[in-house]
This record gives C-alpha cells, structure tokens and sequence, in this order.
C-alpha cells in the first residue's frame, strides 16, 4: 500500500507538471479600454512590425493581409493566416482583448497557442497604444474570404501544447523599461528593434530548441522566413548585426538608416534575400525619425543583455 500511494504521489507530481508546462507562462492582461486607436497610426504600426509582408502572398497575388505564403523552417512548414476582418476566415469575430492576447501572450481566442512563426516573443513588447492602433487599421480594412492552408509540421513539433513549455523558456512579457543615461532616440530604437521589428528573429542565435540566446544578442542566426518565423532553417544567414560587426564591415548610423530607406549598402551594393523583403514592405515606409532611431541603438546596443 506504501508503495501504492509513493507511485500514486509521483504520479500526480507529473501531471501536476506537465499541466504548468503545457499552460505556458502567465501573461497579464492589457487594459486597453480607455484607449481609443487610430486608423493611420496604426497602418504605421503594420509597417514597423513588417505584417503586411508575412500575411500577404505578394508573389500569389494575394490580397494585403489575407494570408501569406509558405515559410519554410526546420521543423516544417508555416502560413500566416488572413487578418482582415472577415468574420470567418479572418479576424473579423475577434475582440480588442482577443487581438491584444494573440500578440502579447501568443494565445487565440480558444486558448491555443500560437506557433513562434508568429513573432509574439517581440510583439509582447508593445506598446499599448500601438496594440490599439493596429486594431484600428486592421478593422479598417474591407474582408477577404479565403486564407493560405493549414501548417504543415514534422512530429513531434504538430503537437501544440508543447508550446507552452517552449513559451515558458522563450516568452519574457512585458513592455521594455528606460535605461538611464540614453537618449529618446536611442530608446525609441531599442523598442523598435527588440519589439515591433523583431530583429533578434534573425540576428540572434538560437538554441536546438529554437529559443534565443539573448546574451549573444545580434551576433548572427537564421535568416530568411526561418529565421523571422523563430524556428530556424529557411536556408538563409543572417548576418551579425553587434556594434562591432557593422563598425568593421564600414557600416555607420547614417549609411544603416540609408540602407533601411532605399536597400543600398555602404559599398554601392544592395539587400538581398529576406533584408530586401523587409526594405520593400517595412522600413522604406518608416519616418526618418524612426529610421535613425533604429540605427542608432542598433549601432550602439545592448549586446550581451
């Protein structure tokens, strides 16, 4: 009988276990209703955090936002799905609070977790008048039926709850607190490049399971739709992006927030790959306030915390 309760406690132990594991960490709510969005700042927002190239199939000839294409990474296949407000094959039934869960906490309005193709780790960054501007715009939108098809992934990575032990590694809520000493611009950069604009999706190294490796910040990862989808794979590297790197390979403020306007390198050369989709479809469209803000917090950034 002794022996029956220590396996009947062990038992519950891992259930117990695997329930907080699975559950993923605790993301506390926005309050957001004292908050009203605006349309046009929001369609900025879409830019800075590069949407309407993941969930648009330009090259399909798809409508803005209503599905993306194929995003090839090592443990399968990934869509970005239709986000405008068709009730049924996009957002349209969703809530304020719905949307702001998706991006903060990586959860759909049934409690799924989302997959990190969606770069909710950076997004649960936000601000909060940002998450209601985006709203905004994406309700401003006209509906589009249809949408891309559904993932396609290896076991075991298909299994979803997994996810929330993942998240629980990689998921560290929260909006970005001020440093001391630095600048506004240099602070606006480090929110732009930690949050909206995911930087780190590409530049920074990942473990085998995918998660960051936060102290090698911008030393270099995946790139490409692997990279910006938080698996790895999609057979592109990203270059390290440290103060260091870009200070030897002649980079300066100036010449990276040009390059970020028009895809021009400092050597007369241009952007390819995933760097001349993310010119193309975000950060031509950035305030030269904003683009100088990033280079300058990217030149001078917080590599190793």
């Amino acid at each position: 009988m002794r022996r029956l309760g220590w396996s009947a406690a062990a038992a519950a132990i891992i259930v117990a276990l695997a329930a907080w594991a699975v559950a993923g960490p605790n993301v506390p709510e926005r309050e957001l209703s004292g908050l009203t969005g605006d349309v046009d700042r929001g369609a900025y927002v879409a830019r800075l955090a590069g949407c309407v190239a993941c969930h648009t199939d330009v090259r399909g000839g798809g409508a803005v936002l209503a599905g993306g294409p194929e995003i090839e990474t090592a443990f399968g296949s990934f869509y970005a799905p239709n986000i405008t407000p068709h009730p049924q094959d996009g957002i349209g039934s969703w809530t304020l609070d719905d949307f702001a869960r998706a991006l903060t906490a990586g959860k759909s309005p049934d409690d799924r977790h989302y997959y990190p193709s969606f770069p909710y780790a950076f997004y649960t960054e936000l601000a909060d008048q940002d998450i209601v501007d985006l709203w905004a715009a994406l309700r401003s939108l006209p509906p589009v039926e249809g949408g891309p098809p559904d993932h396609r992934l290896r076991f075991p990575f298909s299994f979803r709850p997994a996810l929330g032990a993942w998240k629980r590694m990689a998921l560290q809520p929260g909006e970005l607190g001020p440093v001391d000493g630095r600048t506004d611009s240099w602070t606006r950069g480090r929110y732009l490049a930690r949050g909206p604009a995911h930087c780190g999706a590409c530049h920074t190294p990942r473990n085998i399971l995918g998660v960051r490796q936060t102290g090698r910040r911008y030393a270099g990862g995946a790139g490409g739709a692997g990279g910006a989808g938080g698996a790895g794979g999609g057979g592109e590297v990203a270059p390290p992006i440290t103060p260091d790197a870009l200070t030897d390979g002649g980079w300066t403020q100036a010449s990276l927030a040009f390059a970020l306007r028009t895809g021009v390198l400092p050597d007369g050369d241009v952007f390819g790959g995933s760097m001349a989709e993310v010119v193309r479809e975000a950060t031509q469209y950035w305030s030269d306030a904003d683009l100088s803000a990033i280079a300058e917090y990217i030149m001078d950034s917080e590599t190793g915390r």
